[in-house]
């Protein structure tokens, strides 16, 4: 199977078809150079979400094993392709070449399978047939329709990793195994205590588990204290969520009404006690410890929640690792609308630091204690 990567090499940039710039600025005119393709990619996407309308994306791979000449056979037959409307470029440059063509979600999947059966033809029908051989062509459409197709394209959009990222990526993991390793043994009376409270006043295990949506959109089983009577009906949960989506309004108006699942049937008594303090979380750091989670970032989702984002909400499961805390529960939690909750995680997906994580761990105390928007 062909791996669809991003080369790290500056030299990588270089066409093999076309080795100096000025060449291949006149012989490829319509074909874009890897770092200008992704960056269409980006700008589609961007459109894609603000219209909700989608796209369709082709990607044609062939292996060492094709010439030069083959590479710029690929290029040409690409760029004849409906030239007007489309964008060509290399994805992967003098490996894989994209071309990306705008679509509406009602004709997303027929877009795509038609794009797809244009390339092969076109392929099939100008390379001899041990070159045609060698080209993979893989097609998809965003909205993604799988896990797989997301990271596609997520790789595709994401800034290019340089040693500064790097760094950062490795404090932040460091602070997440510090930090939840000394959560872990600070609260180790405190966990024994809320676990004999939950054993002994409602039937059922001491500890939830349930499946949420991870970084990239990875599935994963989170931890918490129960807080619900054993084997709770989600259907009230999942109503809440559906509202709580699709309303644009403030979870606190101006009224005072507030827009959150209170007075839940299936919370015990003790359990009440335990969200409103949040001890029901403490659990989480052990999925800090484990990789599944981090200190800070975006809470996970359930995947019921997921199916009910917009476009552009799923870009909150694809460009963070959730956290136990962060912006939104600092500074809005339950006060805020939905879309400015994944306004705020999208940001600190931006501008994440160390810094920035240190900050928001000592100010999730504050809000912590306030009780303010907790849910």
């Amino acid at each position: 199977m062909i791996r669809f990567k991003t080369p790290s090499s500056p030299t990588a940039y270089r066409s093999l078809s076309d080795p100096t710039p000025r060449r291949r600025a006149t012989k490829y005119r319509q074909v874009l150079s890897e770092p200008l393709f992704h960056d269409a990619i980006i700008r589609e996407r961007k459109r894609a979400d603000r219209f909700e309308d989608a796209f369709a994306i082709v990607l044609i791979a062939f292996d060492k094993g094709c010439t030069t000449r083959v590479a710029g056979q690929l290029a040409e037959i690409v760029a004849r392709l409906r030239p007007g409307a489309d964008v060509i470029g290399w994805f992967e440059q003098d490996a894989v070449l994209g071309l990306i063509r705008s679509t509406s979600l009602r004709d997303a999947r027929a877009t795509t399978a038609a794009l797809h059966t244009d390339v092969h033809h076109a392929v099939n029908r100008v390379l001899p047939q041990d070159d045609a051989m060698r080209c993979a062509i893989h097609c998809e459409m965003y909205p993604a329709r799988s896990e797989r197709a997301a990271r596609i394209l997520l790789d595709a959009t994401k800034p290019r990793p340089t040693a500064g990222a790097k760094v950062r990526e490795v404090a932040k993991r460091t602070l997440d195994i510090a930090g939840s390793t000394a959560f872990l043994v600070a609260f180790g009376p405190v966990f024994l205590c809320v676990a004999a409270a939950v054993k002994l006043t409602s039937k059922g295990p001491v500890f939830f588990q349930q499946e949420r949506i991870g970084e990239a959109g990875q599935p994963f089983t989170m931890f918490k204290f129960r807080t619900m009577q054993a084997n709770a009906d989600p259907r009230i949960h999942q109503e809440y969520v559906e509202k709580f989506i699709q309303s644009n309004v403030a979870a606190t108006s101006g009224n005072g009404a507030v827009f959150k699942l209170v007075n839940d049937p299936r919370v015990t008594p003790v359990g009440d006690f335990l969200r409103r303090s949040s001890l029901d979380e403490l659990p989480q750091f052990w999925n800090v410890l484990r990789g599944d989670m981090s200190l800070v970032g975006p809470r996970p989702p359930l995947p019921y929640e997921v199916a009910r984002y917009k476009t552009w909400h799923r870009r909150r499961v694809l460009e963070a690792k959730p956290g136990i805390t962060g912006l939104w529960q600092v500074t809005g939690r339950s006060r805020t609308t939905f879309d400015e909750m994944v306004r705020l995680d999208l940001r600190y997906a931006r501008t994440y630091s160390v810094w920035t994580d240190l900050n928001i761990l000592l100010a999730t105390p504050k809000a912590v204690l306030s009780g303010k928007g907790a849910r």
